[in-house]
């Protein structure tokens, strides 16, 4: 069994992949790294007390991992303290950043399905990992397996930990970001879907504290998730978007299965793309909050951010995929918003990873304080900027071609069908600039014979078209 740590992290099947004796080996990889941090002169972490939070969501045996996680870290030195419940992902990064830990392990796969489980490392400041951290993990694993490595363990879910509630101070936190009286005094009422996750008692109460009406879905635990991914996209917020339409809420706010990802369903019952999300809530936080800085988006992410950032005076930054890369410029420099185009954002002040809660809570603030819905004031940004239309399409490639097809797309294209290309990046895949603020990119995935298309156009006729031009590229 070989541990590699992707975009978020490492994942796997429950029972086949993802085991408790790999989450041993997996954590024995980590606290490896954090001893030889904190043994190097004048590191960070040689600084702070050894304290590790552990967190876990609500799919099977999550608690159970994190204290298989937490023995594991105890024999090596380190202090563990876990969440003394499920826990959203951004809540984790903010107890680390909180509680000057040297890092933390959250048991999560976020949005898979539910026979996946996943573990993720953050770094002492609440970010994820970068990659040249999780290389150096990786390598204590292979140097661990070589070793035929094992760990003498308690009787599963019976190690004694010291857990702590991480609510208040998250809670605290967001006060210094969200406009709760702006909220109040909108008298709001909001259609919240939990997905059965770790945003239960989170996005609802702040709501709720905040004098909004709330109608919960799907509030309970339930470790299937009902039988579907728990995503906030269109098809997860179905039931939202019905109670929307009917008019018996103003504004549907879901999250996903870890609360790091958010789904926005406006007034209309139409689902917006997390690209329109970033746009509205960067045009937000600087025309209504006069916010200063710059915005940071992935490669893949709309130019409709770009088209607002552009009349709003702000630069823009471009990163590859992984809120990881994302969070390492947050730190570095005064950013209004940073997000991608999969769901996830954060802004200045925060923690450098995802937040859907936080999404959530700005989108409900800018119909509070524009007193219009979210269409409405993206249909008013439109008519200066222009419209943007956006897909992703995945198109399988037999194993046989995708190298060559890859070689193709790297050596650089003059035009993608009928369309000239103008510029070539590729600071994460291969993305073709043509005219008129339009554009693909192709990512290849790192697991499966696919390959990701995204596409950006100015009308829904271009954007079939580019669409068919994508698709005849790669065919050929």
């Amino acid at each position: 069994m070989t541990i590699k740590f992707g975009t978020s992290g490492w994942r796997g099947l429950i029972a086949r992949d993802f085991t408790f004796d790999n989450v041993r080996l997996a954590t024995q990889g980590i606290a490896d790294y954090l001893n030889a941090e904190r043994g190097t002169r004048n590191a960070e972490l040689s600084r702070r007390k050894p304290i590790v939070i552990l967190g876990y969501d609500t799919r099977f045996l999550g608690r159970e991992f994190s204290l298989a996680a937490a023995e594991v870290l105890a024999a090596n030195g380190l202090i563990p303290q876990l969440c003394n419940r499920d826990t959203p992902t951004p809540v984790i990064a903010h107890a680390i950043r909180n509680g000057k830990a040297i890092g933390g392990i959250n048991v999560t796969a976020s949005h898979n399905p539910a026979e996946y489980q996943g573990l993720k490392f953050s770094a002492h400041n609440g970010a994820p990992a970068t990659p040249e951290v999780t290389k150096q993990i990786e390598a204590n694993l292979a140097r661990l397996i070589g070793q035929n490595w094992n760990f003498k363990s308690a009787v599963v879910g019976t190690f004694q930990c010291k857990t702590f509630d991480p609510q208040p101070a998250y809670f605290k936190q967001l006060t210094k970001l969200v406009d709760f009286s702006a909220i109040k005094k909108a008298r709001l009422t909001l259609a919240v879907e939990l997905m059965y996750g770790t945003g239960r008692g989170y996005l609802d109460t702040l709501l709720e504290k905040a004098g909004a009406k709330v109608a919960r879905f799907h509030d309970e635990l339930n470790p299937l998730f009902g039988g579907h991914p728990p995503e906030p996209n269109a098809e997860g917020m179905a039931e939202v978007r019905k109670f929307v339409r009917s008019g018996k809420a103003q504004l549907g706010l879901g999250l996903d299965g870890d609360a790091d990802r958010f789904g926005i369903v406006d007034k209309s019952g139409a689902w917006l793309t997390p690209n329109q999300v970033l746009a509205l809530t960067l045009y937000h936080l600087r025309k209504n909050r006069g916010w200063t800085g710059a915005v940071v988006r992935t490669v893949p992410t709309s130019h409709q951010v770009d088209a607002v950032a552009e009349l709003l005076g702000v630069k823009v930054h471009e990163t590859p995929v992984g809120f990881k890369y994302i969070g390492a410029l947050m730190e570095q420099e005064p950013i209004i918003v940073g997000g991608e185009e999969s769901g996830g954002l954060s802004v200045k002040g925060h923690v450098p990873e995802k937040d859907g809660i936080l999404a959530c809570l700005l989108m409900a603030e800018l119909v509070a304080t524009e007193r219009k819905s979210l269409g409405q004031i993206l249909k008013e940004l439109e008519k200066q900027t222009g419209e943007f239309h956006t897909d992703r399409i995945n198109v399988r490639i037999p194993p046989e071609h995708k190298e060559a097809l890859l070689n193709q797309l790297a050596a650089g294209l003059d035009s993608i069908g009928p369309f000239k290309v103008v510029k070539f990046i590729t600071t994460d895949g291969y993305k073709f600039l043509l005219s008129n603020r339009e554009w693909v990119a192709f990512r290849a995935s790192g697991t499966e014979p696919l390959i990701r298309c995204y596409i950006e156009a100015k009308s829904a006729a271009q954007l079939n078209r580019l669409r068919k031009a994508c698709h005849q590229l790669l065919a050929g």
